[in-house]
C-alpha cells in the first residue's frame, strides 16, 4: 500500500515545542515509521518553510518528506495558509502526476488545513481520504484561555466540510469521537477511535538522581514540569501562578522548589514572548522559574525523569502526548479534566486530574503530593502501568485496520 500522508501546517522534521511544531508532529513521524516498518510506502507531503529543503528527506526506511512549494518561505503564520491551500494542492497533485497512475492506494490528512487538499487530491485520484482533526476549532472555543481569540468561520466551515468528505474518521479518544458527532454530525459509524501512543522504549524509568545531576538540577528539589508550546492555550502561566500559591502556603518550600518551563514561544504567545517571565517577576518567584528551549526526544526522557511531576494545565487537549511520555518514565502527571487529557491520565492512578483553571486547586494538589510521599509512591507505580497501554504498536495497528476500512467501502462504493 502507498499513503500520501499530509502533514501542510507543520513538517514532521520540525522540532517539537517550537513554532506550529508539537504533539502531532510526533505523531506524524512515528505513525509513517511503523507503517512502513508493516510494508507500507508512506509520502508525508509538507509545505517548504526554507529555500535550502531538498525536494524530498528520506527519514526512515519506506519513509520520505515531499517539500512543496506554497507562499514565501519564512514568515507565513499557520494562520496565513488557508490563502495559500490552493498552491499547496497544486503542489501535490503536481507530484503524483509525475508518477504512475494510481501511485496512491489511499490518503490520511492531519489536521484540518491538510483535509482541505487531500479532499481535492482523493477526488482527483479517485482513492478514500483518512482524516484525523487533532484539534476542533468548535471545542476549542468552549474552552479558550483569557484573552485568546476564538477560531475563526473559516476554520470551522472547513472542518465540516473535511468531515462531510473523508471515508474514515480518526478519533485520538472517545471523548473526541463524541464531539465529531456532537458538534459536526459526523456519521458514528465511519468514526474510529485510535489512541495515539508512546514510544516505551525511549520513554521509560531511570534514576532521578542522575537526571538530575546531567540537568544541574539540587537532588533534594521539589520539581514540577510543563513541556510544551508556549502559549496561552497550553496554559504555563496556571503553573506559574500555582507555584506562587504554593510558596506562600509553605514558605519552606521556597528553598526547594524548582518550576521548568521547557518550550518555545508559539501561536498567540507570539505576540507577548515575555509574558511569562514578567508574570514570574510579578508574583516574585522568578528565582524559582527555569526556562529550557525545546529539547530533543532523548533530552526530554532525562527532564521526565528529573521531574516530580509534570504539570499539563491545557485549555483544551485532543489527546495530550507529553502526558503519555511523563507517565512512561514514571512521573506522575497533574493535569486539567479536558479532553483526550482524561483518556492520556488515569485519575488518583497515574496522576491527577483538576476540574477548572484556578491555580489555587493545582497549588493545593501539589502541597498534598508533596506532604504524602505514599501516595507519590503510588502514582509513580500507576505512571508506568497506565502508559504501557499506549504504545505506538497499537495506534498503528488500529490506523491500518481504519485504513482497510476505507478501502474495503471504496471497492464496493457505487
Amino acid at each position: 500500500m502507498r499513503v500520501a500522508l499530509l502533514s501542510i501546517h507543520t513538517s514532521p522534521l520540525d522540532q517539537p515545542g517550537t513554532g506550529d511544531a508539537g504533539g502531532m508532529n510526533v505523531y506524524v513521524v512515528e505513525t509513517a515509521k511503523r507503517l512502513a516498518q508493516s510494508g507500507m510506502e508512506i509520502d508525508i507531503f509538507t509545505r517548504a518553510t526554507a529555500s535550502r529543503l531538498a525536494p524530498t528527506v528520506d527519514i526512515a526506511p519506506g519513509v520520505q518528506v515531499v517539500h512543496v512549494t506554497a507562499g514565501p518561505f519564512e514568515g507565513l503564520r499557520k494562520s496565513d495558509l488557508p490563502g495559500q491551500l490552493c498552491a499547496v494542492t497544486a503542489g501535490v497533485l503536481r507530484t503524483e502526476a509525475s508518477k504512475s497512475e494510481g501511485h496512491y492506494d489511499l490518503i490520511h490528512s492531519h489536521y484540518w488545513l491538510s483535509g482541505q487538499v487531500g479532499w481535492l487530491a482523493s477526488e482527483r485520484w479517485a482513492v478514500p481520504l483518512v482524516h484525523t482533526m487533532h484539534t476542533l476549532g468548535r471545542v476549542k472555543n468552549l474552552n479558550l484561555a483569557a484573552g485568546d481569540a476564538p477560531e475563526p468561520d473559516m476554520r470551522l466551515i472547513g472542518e465540516q466540510q473535511v468531515v462531510d468528505v473523508a471515508k474514515r474518521l480518526i478519533a485520538n479518544t472517545q471523548i473526541e469521537a463524541t464531539e465529531l458527532a456532537s458538534f459536526y454530525s459526523a456519521d458514528p459509524s465511519k468514526i474510529d477511535v485510535v489512541n495515539p501512543g508512546v514510544d516505551l522504549e525511549l520513554f521509560s524509568p531511570g534514576s532521578q538522581s542522575a537526571a538530575r545531576k546531567e540537568l544541574n538540577i539540587p537532588l533534594d528539589a521539589s520539581l514540577l514540569l510543563f513541556v510544551g508550546r508556549i502559549q496561552p492555550l497550553k496554559a504555563p502561566d496556571i503553573l506559574i501562578r500555582a507555584a506562587a500559591e504554593l510558596v506562600a502556603m509553605r514558605p519552606e518550600l521556597r528553598s526547594s522548589l524548582v518550576v521548568v518551563i521547557c518550550g518555545g514561544v508559539s501561536g498567540s504567545g507570539l505576540d507577548k514572548p515575555d509574558a511569562l517571565r514578567d508574570l514570574a517577576t510579578e508574583l516574585g518567584i522568578v528565582d524559582l522559574i527555569r526556562f529550557e528551549p525545546p529539547s530533543s526526544r532523548e533530552k526530554l526522557v532525562s527532564w521526565y525523569r528529573a521531574a516530580d511531576l509534570t504539570v499539563v494545565p491545557s485549555y483544551s487537549e485532543s489527546f495530550g502526548l507529553v502526558a503519555i511520555e511523563s507517565q512512561a518514565c514514571g512521573t506522575p502527571v497533574v493535569a486539567s479534566a479536558v479532553g483526550g487529557l482524561k483518556t492520556a491520565v488515569a485519575d488518583n492512578v497515574s496522576g491527577r486530574l483538576v476540574d477548572g483553571h484556578n491555580p489555587i486547586a493545582y497549588s493545593h494538589v501539589f502541597n498534598q503530593l508533596f506532604n504524602n510521599p505514599h501516595s507519590m509512591d503510588e502514582l509513580v507505580k500507576g505512571a508506568r502501568i497506565h502508559a504501557a497501554a499506549f504504545g505506538w504498536e497499537k495506534t498503528t495497528s488500529g490506523l491500518t485496520d481504519s485504513y482497510e476500512r476505507a478501502l474495503s467501502q471504496s471497492r464496493v462504493a457505487p
